[in-house]
């Protein structure tokens, strides 16, 4: 496992790190039940990987302290980030609709207080606004109350974590530019290149780290995805389209001989692709099983692509037509 800096924060991240929202919802087609989960934390660290991302929200708490049952008497060797903005405490979630947001100061020690109790731990390494909406990234007193639980050490850092829909670019980049975040999480992956990329070059002037979510856009990247393949409705993806999946079977055919040039398949490209990104500070696979722990994990190992290799990617993208692997 390779390890690299979280921004401006000075924390050293895991460049894979275990995104704990599986732990607590079930909205990825599986239910996995607390021993299992506690074993998939341990496999994590175990494996090298440090950062356990997650949010009060996440089956109401569970997720939070299923990281503290996990790592009990081992605090200092973790990286805990976690998130906040939701009202879950006076708001029921029905299916996948949105639960009110609150972001404001009252709301904010509150929902810290919270966290820290389900975390067993006296500080979060990282605390993110929740899906902020531009009046809370513009609230001044919001953002002073966070730089000040900075200097008492309740936290280590804030950022702020992108959505819910893919986008949220002007959001994104008023938060680099005018907070003192060092961390911001978004979606990022070789068929969902924008908007980080334009996120990454301000996140670079500003020495803010990025957080990548949905590497694997949503299993497409993992073969777990095909065109016979018929979501839930409980299930979180079902908000793909059937167009936009046909759409990216064929990029990712498209893709191959680049993957093949270089002896690796197809998510291993896609991971590789991501952690060529020098403002990329860490990667949040979905991970579902102690299996999928152990591939993801084996992919931190600094061999990635170049510039001109990373180059041809990008083009495919943006052009959606074959490329021929860059020649070594």
């Amino acid at each position: 496992m390779k390890y690299r800096t979280l921004g401006k924060s000075g924390i050293k991240v895991s460049e894979i790190g275990f995104g704990a929202w599986t732990l607590g919802l079930d909205w990825w087609g599986k239910t996995i039940i607390d021993d299992e989960a506690v074993k998939m934390l341990k496999r994590a660290y175990d494996l090298g990987i440090n950062f356990f991302e997650t949010a009060d929200m996440y089956g109401k708490g569970k997720s939070e302290k299923l990281i503290a049952q996990a790592f009990k008497d081992m605090r200092d060797e973790v990286v805990y980030s976690t998130k906040w903005g939701y009202d879950m405490y006076n708001a029921e979630q029905v299916g996948h609709s949105e639960l009110p947001q609150k972001h404001d100061t009252e709301f904010l020690k509150f929902a810290l207080a919270q966290s820290l109790q389900r975390l067993q731990t006296n500080h979060v390494d990282v605390y993110s606004l929740h899906n902020p909406k531009m009046d809370a990234v513009r609230n001044d007193e919001l953002f002073a109350v966070l730089d000040e639980l900075v200097k008492k050490g309740s936290i280590r850092s804030h950022g702020a974590a992108l959505g819910p829909a893919i986008g949220w670019k002007e959001e994104g980049l008023e938060a680099i530019r005018n907070r003192n975040i060092t961390c911001l999480q978004t979606v990022y992956n070789i068929l969902e290149q924008d908007p980080g990329r334009d996120l990454m070059k301000e996140a670079e002037r500003h020495n803010v780290g990025i957080m990548v979510r949905v590497p694997d856009a949503s299993g497409l990247l993992t073969g777990k995805v095909t065109a016979e393949t018929k979501f839930d409705k409980n299930d979180h993806r079902s908000f793909r389209k059937q167009e936009f999946i046909m759409e990216a079977i064929q990029k990712i055919d498209n893709m191959k001989p680049i993957a093949s040039s270089k002896g690796w398949n197809i998510t291993e490209l896609a991971i590789k692709f991501i952690l060529s990104q020098k403002q990329i500070s860490v990667v949040l696979p979905t991970m579902i099983s102690i299996e999928e722990i152990e591939m993801f994990a084996s992919i931190s190992d600094g061999k990635y692509l170049d510039t001109s290799e990373a180059a041809s990617v990008e083009q495919m993208y943006e052009k959606n037509f074959y490329v021929q692997p860059v020649a070594k």
